[in-house]
């Protein structure tokens, strides 16, 4: 037998430590590690902390806790000392009296017919009628829109040179009023857009013809200073007089 309390604050003192250095360490407060060395053992919350603090504290100084837990349990512990670790805790279910049996069955009956009612629903909306079991309903194709196509078109730049060039354009059909008529003077240029254009030309050696973006010769070199082109989204050409 050997004083626990005196024992554990030599063994503190001995190695020149403090309580708040003890407490960060161990994670056992200050209080309670003075209630262990002076053996006032009632100030900490039950057993459990006491032999726990005890095994935790006397370990952290170098000493044998279980040692401490066994004086403990043999001094302050009476009756069968058991290690409650190894004692499962088995929880009291308090038994349910005769009045609350039959609402305890009610209500389990009621939950019962409600889940079942549930599933039963769930099945009919998924299967459907007897005449729909197991039928697999074609995927519908929905109609794809198709998108318009583009018809080309001839994007025309016609630019004067040197002197000049007289210009009158038609779009569709040489007929009718010109969408430009005037002189496209040295450096001046327009632009035309048109499935269908038709350009009569006077002094057609001062122009100059660019189409889609392309660079074109005026079609009828040496055939007089006037002519009709016919102008397409693919070529220039030189078209008969109106």
């Amino acid at each position: 037998m050997f004083e626990i309390g005196n024992s554990l604050r030599e063994a503190r003192l001995r190695q020149g430590l403090e309580f708040p250095e003890i407490e960060q360490a161990t994670k056992i407060r200050g209080k309670y590690l003075r209630a262990l060395e002076d053996e006032q053992f009632d100030v900490l919350p039950a057993q459990t902390y006491v032999k726990g603090f005890l095994r935790s504290y006397a370990d952290y100084l170098g000493l044998d806790g279980q040692l401490y837990v066994d004086e403990f349990n043999s001094r302050y512990v009476r009756g069968e000392i058991e290690d409650e670790n190894e004692r499962p805790f088995t929880p009291r279910v308090p038994r349910a009296s005769r009045a609350g049996a039959f609402p305890n069955k009610a209500v389990m009956l009621t939950v019962a017919i409600i889940a079942g009612l549930t599933v039963f629903v769930f099945v009919a909306a998924k299967w459907g009628g007897p005449g729909n079991q197991n039928e697999v309903l074609p995927l519908t194709k929905q109609p794809q829109s198709k998108k318009p196509v583009k018809k080309p078109v001839a994007k025309l730049v016609a630019a004067g040179v040197n002197g000049g060039a007289y210009l009158a354009v038609y779009r569709g059909s040489r007929t009718g009023r010109p969408i430009y008529e005037g002189t496209l003077e040295n450096g001046r240029r327009q632009r035309f857009v048109g499935r269908h254009l038709w350009v009569y030309v006077f002094a057609p050696a001062n122009l100059r013809l660019k189409l889609n973006g392309r660079v074109r010769p005026v079609p009828g070199a040496g055939t007089g200073s006037r002519r009709w082109l016919e102008v397409t989204p693919t070529h220039i050409k030189l078209a008969p007089p109106a």
